[in-house]
């Protein structure tokens, strides 16, 4: 469900792009995550602050899109997240010797410090990876290309890249089951 609800924008802008432009899909887009953070304050749940970021990534970057009327800066909007997930692991990391992964996963999983170590690493080349391949989506293809992977493209790649670090990490939960 959480799931679902992390998607809620991404999918509307989708529909809203099907059925509109990229202008009304970037406004759609800005509005249903200004919607999920008041759902959840309204609710009285905690905001991750990830989701702060991504309000305030999609505000400016899909307002400069709407009052510029230039597709390039929502184009902009995933890779600067993703960027500014690697760049915040890294930081943690190395500024503050702070596994945000393990932080995250600790509770549910033990794994030695040096699988942690990689995990968090992995983590960091993945948001690269996906900020990379957004530009060269993004300026290589056509818009409505951009926003079917932007959906489909960005989950697909996700979705591999969590199935081997399950994978990757299933020996571990085995060997820690077995002792």
């Amino acid at each position: 469900m959480k799931f679902l609800f992390d998607l809620f924008p991404v999918i509307l802008f989708f529909v809203a792009f099907k059925l509109t432009d990229i202008y009304v899909a970037t406004g759609v887009a800005i509005a249903a995550t200004c919607a999920q953070i008041g759902w959840l304050a309204l609710r009285g749940k905690r905001i991750d602050p990830m989701l702060w970021v991504s309000l305030a990534v999609i505000v400016l970057f899909g307002g400069a899109t709407l009052v510029l009327q230039n597709e390039t800066f929502i184009k902009w909007k995933p890779t600067v997240l993703y960027w500014l997930f690697a760049g915040s692991l890294t930081v943690m990391a190395l500024g503050f010797r702070r596994n945000l992964i393990r932080s995250m996963l600790g509770k549910q999983v033990v794994l030695p410090d040096a699988v942690w170590t990689r995990l968090h690493w992995s983590w960091v080349g993945f948001f690269i990876f996906m900020g990379g391949a957004n530009l060269y989506v993004a300026f290589n293809f056509s818009t409505d290309l951009w926003v079917n992977f932007k959906l489909f493209g960005g989950m697909g790649l996700m979705f591999a890249f969590v199935v081997a670090q399950a994978l990757f990490l299933a020996r571990y939960v085995e060997e820690g089951s077995k002792q």
